[in-house]
């Protein structure tokens, strides 16, 4: 059996079958005090891939900082080849205010590829992605919906990269999604310089699910196990096969009021089919939100007040959506089949995060 080299890295050389926490310094507050992105290292016994596992690059979209706590547990290094390169808040300024954006007010994933001796958002950009995105051939970003929003679990890649398809395939989340680049972002960046991105979205921004928490762990997992890093499943033999689709619409308030929702995220829709209702305050003169498609739910608004515009549910354009509602619902009961007797089911606060 061939044994890894070190793996280097912050100056550190970490052993083979061993792991490592480092810290890289971004700057200095105006309290004098120094920030740091926090990254763990898990270096296999033998060799193989480079993969990075982010979250939290919006610093309110925490649902894949407990994905990455998860798998810091459970992932074992002297089993692993490879190497995987944890992240469990890429925005650490936003991590600690509830906020999406840092305290210049920019949006870090618009901000790559960064410099070092730019804006902050440019610093923590530049970075992040020299230490970590360039040294991995696979990357894993885990988002989540904004504030008062909710994601059904789906993968996001860029259109006309093969080896993207089979492994969004093998992460198994129900629905894949071929999504333009932006630049600025850090998918944008990676693809630049040869680097595969996955990006998950799921959940709620300051909110943890249990679905969305167990498909991004057993997604990651898979994924490793395509690539042969993990003994594992990959999951492309399972009989539930993730719907793909390259177009998805937005669904808004024909007026203001309070919603009344029919459908939400996960929910198949036939184009005509009824998604919620908005009616004023007494109730009356209320307007029905319609499908314009064939599809799955694949984003909802989670508060009833709503405007005249407001984007209150995003579905994916899916041949035979029954399909796919059957495979979430299976998804989840097998979820909360695993769940110990007594034990608490739903969301949790923010202030939960451990």
């Amino acid at each position: 059996m061939t044994t890894a080299q070190a793996f280097i890295i912050a100056g550190q050389s970490i052993a083979p079958g061993t792991s490592s926490d480092v810290a890289f310094p971004i700057t200095t507050m105006a309290t004098g005090t120094t920030s740091s992105l926090a990254v763990r290292v898990l270096h296999g016994a033998r060799p193989g891939p480079a993969v990075f596992v982010s979250a939290a690059i919006h610093g309110d979209e925490i649902i894949g900082t407990a994905v990455i706590q998860r798998l810091a547990q459970e992932l074992r290094p002297e089993s692993l080849a490879g190497t995987v390169l944890l992240v469990p808040v890429a925005n650490i300024f936003g991590f600690i205010t509830h906020s999406r954006y840092l305290p210049d007010r920019r949006d870090l994933n618009r901000s790559f590829p960064g410099s070092a001796g730019g804006s902050l958002a440019g610093q923590l950009a530049h970075i992040f992605y020299r230490e970590v995105v360039a040294r991995c051939s696979l990357g894993i970003d885990i988002h989540s919906a904004a504030i008062h929003r909710y994601n059904l679990p789906q993968i996001r890649i860029a259109a006309g990269n093969r080896r993207l398809v089979e492994l969004a395939m093998a992460f198994g989340a129900p629905v894949i999604i071929e999504s333009p680049l932006r630049d600025g972002s850090l998918r944008d960046q990676a693809q630049k310089h040869g680097v595969d991105m996955l990006l998950m979205e799921a959940g709620e921004a300051l909110r943890f699910d249990r679905l969305s928490i167990e498909t991004g762990v057993e997604g990651v997992t898979r994924v490793l196990a395509h690539l042969g890093m993990v003994e594992a499943d990959d999951g492309l033999s399972a009989v539930g096969i993730p719907a793909r689709a390259n177009r998805s619409v937005w669904v808004r308030s024909p007026r203001g009021g309070v919603m009344q929702a029919v459908r939400a995220s996960g929910d198949p829709v036939r184009q005509g089919e009824v998604l919620a209702r908005v009616a004023g305050l007494f109730g009356e003169d209320a307007e029905e939100l319609v499908s314009p498609v064939d599809g799955i739910v694949i984003g909802h608004a989670t508060l009833p007040v709503v405007h005249q515009g407001d984007a209150l549910f995003h579905i994916a354009a899916i041949d035979h959506p029954e399909q796919v509602g059957r495979q979430i619902d299976s998804i989840t009961e097998a979820i909360l089949a695993s769940e110990p007797q007594g034990s608490a089911q739903g969301m949790l606060d923010e202030d939960e995060v451990v």
